[in-house]
């Protein structure tokens, strides 16, 4: 498959893009965690943590507090680990 080659405007996007991926993915854990609060004990619930996992290894969470969150399952912890991460990237 060849290489694609973008145009310099096109290159700019995508470095902004990269160079923002931490703002990006707390956006939305922000979103994804107002959805999960609103979505309590519907199917919906199990993708949209699905989409927090993701989200999270993306922006490489460490794999113990990860894992925690994950288990537990329980948007408080999300949003207070949230809260933490938010502070530390300003």
């Amino acid at each position: 498959m060849p290489q694609q080659q973008y145009s310099k405007h096109q290159q700019g996007i995508i470095n902004r893009y990269y160079e923002n991926l931490d703002t990006i993915m707390l956006q939305k854990l922000q979103e994804l965690t107002t959805e999960l609060y609103l979505a309590k004990d519907t199917p919906k619930e199990d993708r949209l943590w699905q989409r927090v996992d993701q989200a999270m290894a993306k922006l490489k969470v460490k794999p113990a507090i990860r894992e925690h969150i994950m288990v537990k399952r329980r948007v408080e912890v999300l949003a207070q680990n949230l809260q933490d991460w938010i502070k530390a990237s300003k």
